[in-house]
């Protein structure tokens, strides 16, 4: 097997951008022609312009799609299969090669021709399984579409169709490997990707001791493929078919790299352009490249969720108005503190920034939050980078 999928892989920084922008340019196009633009007037001629593109949240593409079924309007080509996922939200997926861009993870793994998949996502109203499948397609493998659940019935295929690959969910993954164990039957997997779920350092270690090579990958049913693993200990790849920007939560500004920050993906898949879909989910840039040799960009991986929304004195706090927060007072961040006194909440208000008002502070607080807050200024550089603007400390177990 190649090391590499193709040779975007290993493209310059330079040619990875110019494409990019070729990519973006030609999506905003085609939404902007739509009945479904939300992008305003906005011209993008440089990557930098994408920061002035509003961002489309979950919650924006449930309302379009409620207005305008199946896809809010969305223009969409090549559709095969029609989704629904909780929400509810519609996806659509295509069954030309490697629609959802999964091969690439998939030969990040070692999976091509001579495997068998045992493929144990659901195949049912969701994607996922639609999409692995698609994706063992593109490297040339086999699929057992097992599905989920039917634990014995699956060990029981598997044993007899020789699996030599699992995909699915990192713990269902040890559940068939113990099953199989207590009924004394030898599975041949020797590699696994998954998804869906965090695969902890332990969980990881179980399966190198059964002689099995894992790796996980980062996705999402309206996006497709967003990065994926392809070396242990080494950071997840960002597919070369997507712009990431890691922005501060409840807005649309890019953090700094290296500072943890909500995830917001343009897909450049012209058949469904989804341009700054927020995914509600934390991450941040590593610094240099993959020890794989592979040059784009890569991220932390899956680091919590960015929407952080809060009920504090029973009113609900969202990360929407820390971000109006920061611009009336004229701060540089904003972290809101969310604790006890005995059995009342408090709320303590953290201003990052220089030449802020206190006093002016604590009456935007109420205007914006309708709650009142302690307010406390602080120097530039002195707020945790950890992603969070709003932080509960209240212990509900006591």
């Amino acid at each position: 097997m190649t090391p590499f999928y193709d040779d975007l892989e290993t493209r310059s920084t330079a040619a990875r951008a110019q494409a990019q922008l070729a990519g973006l340019k030609a999506q905003v196009a085609q939404v902007k022609a739509s009945d479904a633009s939300w992008l305003g007037e906005a011209v993008v001629d440089s990557l930098d312009d994408l920061v002035e593109l509003p961002v489309l949240r979950k919650s924006d593409l449930v309302e379009m799609q409620t207005s305008r079924p199946p896809f809010g309007g969305i223009p969409v080509d090549n559709v095969s299969h029609v989704f629904q996922s909780p929400g509810p939200i519609h996806e659509p997926g295509g069954n030309t090669r490697d629609w959802w861009r999964f091969g690439r993870f998939l030969h990040a793994c070692g999976i091509g021709r001579e495997d068998i998949v045992q493929n144990c996502f659901a195949y049912h109203l969701t994607p996922a399984g639609t999409m692995f499948e698609n994706g063992a397609a593109a490297v040339g493998a086999r699929v057992l579409p097992a599905g989920t659940g039917q634990t014995d019935q699956q060990i029981a295929a598997s044993a007899a169709l020789g699996a030599t690959a699992y995909a699915g969910t990192p713990d269902y993954l040890k559940v068939i490997l113990d099953r199989a164990r207590e009924s004394g039957t030898t599975l041949g997997f020797t590699k696994a990707a998954v998804s869906g779920g965090a695969l902890f350092p332990a969980l990881r270690q179980v399966y190198a001791d059964a002689g099995i090579t894992c790796r996980q990958c980062y996705a999402t049913a309206d996006l497709g493929l967003i990065a994926y693993e392809a070396a242990e200990e080494d950071g997840m790849i960002l597919d070369e078919h997507v712009i990431v920007e890691i922005v501060t939560p409840g807005t649309g500004t890019p953090v700094p790299d290296g500072e943890v920050g909500e995830v917001v993906v343009t897909t450049l898949n012209p058949d469904y352009p989804l341009i700054r879909f927020a995914t509600g989910d934390l991450s941040a840039i590593l610094s240099g490249q993959s020890a794989t040799g592979r040059t784009n960009r890569r991220i932390k991986g899956w680091m919590g969720r960015a929407d952080q929304t809060t009920k504090i004195k029973g009113m609900f706090v969202r990360p929407e108005q820390v971000a109006a927060l920061v611009a009336v007072t004229g701060a540089e961040r904003a972290r809101i503190v969310a604790d006890r006194d005995g059995d009342t909440d408090t709320m303590a208000v953290q201003l990052e920034g220089t030449g802020l008002d206190a006093e002016a502070a604590a009456t935007s607080v109420t205007d914006i939050l309708k709650l009142r807050g302690r307010v406390t200024l602080h120097a530039p550089g002195t707020l945790p980078r950890d992603g969070l603007v709003i932080e509960d400390r209240r212990n509900y177990e006591t």
